[in-house]
């Protein structure tokens, strides 16, 4: 039988030794034996038969869901995907639902303050309390063929409230000129509501 140099030798020994590593449990790279057993099961895409009306009212089957902390429950979970599609999303399951316009309304204002210094605070049908500003801009877009205007704030990443018509009115009542355009302030920056 032929002899092994010294290199073949190591080589060898080397290679026997990785391979027991890997039949011995608890042996080699744990993290990567490990990395296949702790794969999040995968979650099939669902569309679930809910809605969320213009005016903010969540709808299962066609017909309203009236308990508000269930309602509330589902906004914790709600998200929206670059492509605009609303989802519920939890561990376990993810569902496509249904947006009219907006999934929030903002039903109150509060102001403070007055000029560049003035704080607008909105508050929704689901009680969350936002402070308009760079991180929660107000938008307004106009309706092509009727000119009607939709003004928002931004509630959370990718999630809007529709002011209401009572809030909106609030704000047009404060607006003042800037640079050509009527708007409102809110921590030091301006919000257009009129028409470019």
């Amino acid at each position: 039988m032929a002899e092994l140099s010294d290199g073949e030798s190591k080589k060898k020994q080397q290679a026997q030794s990785d391979a027991g590593a890997r039949a011995q449990p608890g042996a080699g790279d744990v993290a990567s034996a490990l990395a296949g057993a702790r794969r999040e099961p995968t979650v099939a895409d669902e569309a679930y038969d809910i809605r969320i009306g213009r005016d903010g009212t969540w709808y299962y089957h066609g017909s309203p869901i009236r308990r508000l902390a269930l309602v509330k429950l589902f906004a914790t979970v709600l998200r929206r995907d670059v492509a605009g599609d609303y989802w519920l999303i939890t561990p376990a399951e993810r569902g496509r639902i249904t947006v009219d316009d907006a999934p929030f309304v903002a039903v109150a204002v509060d102001v403070t303050g007055r000029g560049e210094d003035q704080v607008l605070t909105f508050r929704t049908n689901l009680d969350h309390v936002r402070e308009a500003g760079p991180e929660h801009p107000i938008r307004v877009t106009f309706a092509a063929d009727t000119g009607e205007p939709s003004p928002y704030i931004r509630i959370a990443e990718g999630l809007d409230a529709l002011l209401s018509r009572p809030v909106f009115y609030e704000l047009a009542e404060i607006a003042v000129s800037h640079d050509g355009r009527m708007g409102v302030w809110s921590h030091r920056t301006f919000f257009p509501l009129d028409q470019a």
